[in-house]
């Protein structure tokens, strides 16, 4: 079942899991982590379905990365091995996390390469009821497929990644999980436009600017 997602929707964090592909963690000259490599992403750089993502003039390097995002549904803190995630999550969503590859790697570390106004694009909705152990993620740049890669390639599945998230911080109701992107990141140009697509779950498409 799909729930649109609210022009208004604003996750208190949102929780990023770096090279949770190996393909996309060696195309980047990146070892895969031993545990999940996570970072945060700024609330206000969320957009929804139709809506542009604007090319900041202090990047030369912007860059798409497809992922599927957890939207949680119930606060959700110190889980055990012995409790289920999936019954502490709202659903599933289309989820980009655009990236300043250039900034990215002149700062060492990622908090404002992945936060610009935009570079969050999300939705067009929430499917409730989906099996995401194994479905197709895709990424296209005019009409173009770029990256094509499936959830079962996660280095550290879905329910794992709630699990050790909610060991270190409380996920609040809307908060997002944003749970990684296979290879074939490449760079956006104004006029471009980029659809993510996953299977089951739907697609989003973005304009650049």
């Amino acid at each position: 079942m799909k729930v649109e997602i609210n022009k208004d929707f604003r996750p208190s964090k949102i929780v990023c899991v770096g090279r949770n592909y190996a393909e996309h963690a060696a195309e980047l000259g990146n070892e895969v982590p031993k545990e999940p490599m996570l970072f945060l992403k700024a609330p206000s750089a969320v957009i929804m379905h139709d809506q542009p993502i604007i090319l900041p003039p202090q990047s030369d390097q912007v860059e798409h990365e497809a992922e599927l995002g957890v939207v949680i549904g119930h606060m959700c803190k110190d889980l055990s091995d012995d409790e289920n995630p999936f019954n502490y999550i709202a659903g599933f969503t289309c989820l980009n996390d655009v990236t300043a590859r250039d900034l990215q790697r002149r700062d060492g570390q990622f908090a404002r390469a992945k936060s610009f106004d935009t570079f969050c694009p999300v939705g067009p909705a929430i499917e409730k009821d989906a099996d995401v152990s194994d479905i197709r993620v895709v990424c296209r740049v005019n009409g173009i497929v770029m990256q094509d890669g499936r959830t079962s390639e996660m280095v550290f599945p879905v329910d794992f990644l709630i699990r050790y998230i909610s060991n270190m911080m409380t996920l609040l109701p809307g908060d997002l999980i944003a749970t990684g992107t296979p290879s074939g990141v490449s760079k956006l140009s104004s006029g471009d436009v980029c659809e993510v697509e996953i299977e089951g779950i739907g697609l989003l498409r973005n304009s650049v600017k």
